[in-house]
């Protein structure tokens, strides 16, 4: 079914009669009804490619995604989110309290500094004498940012324009001081302007005054207020703080400094601060991406340039490096996600899952190959350990981890959550299948085979019987993840039962895509290249940690390396839960951890048998028992179609229970 195809009609329940007792239609939908009800999904779309996106959210083989991958219609938002959005230049007629923790907050983190700037500045603008207009705008700006919450700057627009257009006009203003500051708490009432006489001014471009401040006065303020502006970023709550010392630094101190140093005729306001804290901007987003994930890519440039120019560690240690190198795979993931969305949402399915198999397993297969690599090359044979210690973790992690942290969370605010246990139980089915696929060389070699590799502790390999059976099942995974996708995707589609709503996905026909399909497709081969150079730096750095005595390969393998690169997952999945949308948070780990199964492993395999650097599909017995067993607790769990916090701190007692074994 092409994207085009995804109208109200054709993604209706197809069983959608209202009954009692078990279906009577010959239709293969032949269920007790209120499995129906259960397993019916009634979609809200805004537009048809967020419809498209979400119909493949809960498809096989695709990954799932939250954020949105159009641009919503503003005046629909939501009065909370159209504050965060909203420029810092709008009066409110409010009347509440400015002294909160968050605005005292901000006097302790940037208020002082910033006005102890402008009255050095205001200081040396009077010394120049020339310069004194500007020294009088500093010292009002310096009583400002001090405490900015309730007070307006404005800039004065109607008498200035008269005056500079006809010289000779008469312009009045009643009941107010010529004098009087700009900056002062917001008005409640409108002056009433009219005519006074008024003289002609040099223009701003051929004031000595200009070329003096721009040259003193204004190089140590964009410094200031670039300071503020990328800790108030950072912290990402005190966004306003850094909209605020943008748009001085962007529009203020670039106007004439009568335009802002009094109030005396009709004036629209350019700054007016409310509050410094909004607990809501983890909402936020730039250009279709969360901003927290804005905030953690500059640790890619950072970890590529100390990586690779710090090569004698004489600024930071391996350990420093490693640890940025690591966190920097997180926000590539969350673009790498997006841009996966993004081209899934505006294809049809069979290029969307094409995508998906593509670049979906790229951040993890890219740190597997270049670890196997420098292992080989640095012959170190534990590096392979390190890897198969990562895959064992990322399979617990989705079949245990993401599913029990989701189904807490989502428990704590919904007594119980129900999914539909059949189309949870065909993922479940497979991923036992695939499971057991990928240990089946395991098993073989603890029954007919001998340890092979003497510098690694607990890891057995196979005899001469044993690479044409690796080879076997790793042929036949993917194979089984294409039969798979033909199942939920053509065959037996029904089972999940999605329905558009109607009028919902034709309601905005003009949707603006955030990235096109050429713009996703450049950000997904850039952030490819930046994961495999992070990924290089990971495995150059992680031998010293390894070589500590009280740090486990396996504890680096199964928790760091394993869980990190999923953090976008998981974020999904919580926020999936929050909504009391279960089923695609457990869809969230299965889908991951089939695609370990059934194309990561696969692809190691043949790149072994393409370039031999010594990856034998043979697992430890920890590794063996621990995800099999996790596959059997996860499988019984589901059975009921019904979730709640109780059953998930089990889930989370049996993963702790696994990673605390190897230590």
């Amino acid at each position: 079914m092409n994207s085009a195809d995804y109208t109200p009609s054709s993604l209706r329940s197809i069983c959608p009669a209202q009954c009692t007792t078990k279906c009577t239609s010959s239709h293969p939908c032949e269920y007790e009804c209120d499995g129906l009800l259960q397993s019916k999904r009634t979609i809200r779309a805004e537009n048809e490619v967020e419809a498209n996106k979400l119909v493949n959210n809960y498809r096989f083989g695709f990954r799932k995604w939250k954020s949105h991958v159009t641009e919503r219609p503003f005046e629909e938002r939501s009065d909370v989110v159209k504050e965060l959005y909203s420029e810092l230049n709008v009066i409110k007629p409010q009347a509440g309290h400015f002294i909160t923790c968050g605005n005292i907050a901000y006097v302790f983190l940037f208020g002082w500094w910033v006005s102890v700037a402008y009255l050095l500045v205001s200081v040396l603008m009077f010394i120049t004498i020339i310069g004194a207009s500007y020294g009088k705008l500093c010292w009002n700006l310096s009583c400002y940012f001090l405490w900015p919450f309730g007070k307006t700057i404005h800039e004065v627009l109607s008498g200035l324009r008269c005056c500079n257009e006809a010289p000779d006009c008469d312009c009045i203003t009643e009941g107010l001081d010529d004098n009087s500051p700009v900056l002062l708490p917001s008005p409640t009432e409108i002056p009433i302007v009219t005519t006074l006489e008024q003289p002609a001014r040099t223009p701003y471009w051929r004031r000595f005054s200009t070329y003096l401040w721009l040259l003193l006065g204004y190089p140590p303020l964009v410094v200031i207020h670039s300071l503020a502006c990328f800790f108030s970023w950072i912290l990402v709550f005190t966004i306003p703080v850094s909209k605020m010392n943008a748009r001085t630094l962007s529009v203020i101190l670039l106007l004439p400094p009568e335009d802002v140093s009094r109030q005396g005729y009709e004036t629209r306001a350019l700054l007016c601060c409310y509050h410094a804290v909004n607990w809501y901007y983890y909402k936020y987003t730039v250009d279709g991406i969360n901003v927290f994930a804005v905030n953690l890519l500059p640790l890619v440039i950072i970890a590529i340039v100390i990586g690779y120019i710090d090569q004698d560690n004489q600024y930071a240690s391996s350990e420093a490096k490693f640890a940025i190198a690591v966190s920097s795979i997180i926000p590539l993931s969350y673009y790498i996600g997006m841009g996966i969305a993004s081209i899934s949402a505006q294809s049809n399915f069979a290029v969307g899952a094409v995508v998906n198999a593509t670049f979906g397993s790229i951040t993890e297969l890219t740190f597997y190959i270049t670890a196997l690599l420098r292992g080989h090359q640095a012959d170190k044979p534990c590096l392979q350990e390190v890897v198969k210690a990562a895959l064992t973790g990322t399979l617990l992690g989705c079949i245990l981890f993401i599913p029990g942290i989701c189904m807490i969370i989502g428990g704590l605010k919904h007594s119980e959550q129900r999914f539909n246990s059949r189309s949870t139980g065909v993922s479940s089915a497979l991923l036992f299948i695939s499971v057991g696929g990928v240990f089946a060389p395991t098993l073989f070699s603890k029954a007919y085979g001998s340890l092979v590799c003497d510098a690694c502790t607990n890891s057995a390999g196979g005899n001469s019987s044993g690479p044409p059976l690796v080879y076997s099942v790793s042929a036949l995974l993917p194979v089984a993840y294409i039969i798979g996708l033909l199942f939920t995707l053509k065959t037996h589609s029904y089972i999940y039962n999605i329905h558009v709503e109607e009028g919902q996905a034709s309601g905005h026909s003009g949707a603006v895509v955030h990235w096109s399909r050429w713009r996703s497709m450049v950000i997904l081969i850039m952030a490819t290249v930046l994961t495999s150079a992070c990924a290089d730096l990971t495995t150059e750095h992680i031998q010293p940690i390894l070589n500590q005595p009280n740090i486990s390969q396996y504890f680096i393998g199964v928790t760091v390396l394993a869980m990190v690169p999923e953090i976008p997952e998981i974020v999904n999945g919580i926020q999936f839960a929050l909504q009391n949308n279960i089923s695609l948070s457990l869809e969230v780990g299965s889908c991951i951890a089939v695609q370990v199964c059934m194309l990561q492993i696969p692809v190691l395999v043949f790149f072994n048998a393409f370039y031999d650097v010594g990856f034998v599909l043979i697992f430890s017995d920890l590794h063996l028992w621990a995800s099999i067993f996790s596959v059997i607790l996860v499988n019984y769990i589901f059975m009921d179609g019904k979730s709640d916090y109780f059953q998930e701190y089990l889930l989370h007692n049996k993963i702790i229970l696994h990673l605390s074994l190897p230590f």
